[in-house]
């Protein structure tokens, strides 16, 4: 299995950037599939973006689309979000996921590994 680490969250203000960290150890990272997930108190885990094992394809969803980019680099064990142009709206504890298996990108329940989270505040 694969342990997640996240970091780099924090209080900004509207049109801030932020760039979150996702750290793994364990077995091969570059087997896995990762995701990026975050929520809010009373709503449910929302996709926010993925990449592939390689890193050669990426999904986004429609909110975060132009401005957050995700990467990864499988030598460092370690998958990048960075957030930029950021809205008050995008405060969320923010999640990284893995996942060995092909599935859907956008579902929590495919992912098979969570990190513990990172909070990101972005105030008006």
């Amino acid at each position: 299995q694969v342990q997640l680490v996240e970091s780099g969250g924090g209080l900004v203000q509207a049109g801030d950037s932020l760039r979150l960290s996702c750290a793994a150890s364990g077995r091969t990272f570059s087997n896995y599939f990762i995701g990026w997930f975050r929520q809010t108190p009373g709503k449910e885990r929302e996709f926010v973006a993925f990449i592939n094992r390689s890193g050669g394809i990426t999904y986004y969803a429609d909110s975060v689309k132009g401005r957050f980019t995700i990467s990864r680099d499988n030598a460092a064990n370690t998958v990048s979000l960075q957030m930029n142009s950021l809205k008050p709206e995008d405060t969320a504890v923010y999640y990284c996921a893995a996942r060995i298996k092909p599935d859907s990108y956008v579902f929590p329940t495919s992912y098979d590994y969570w990190g513990q989270g990172t909070q990101v505040t972005v105030s008006s």
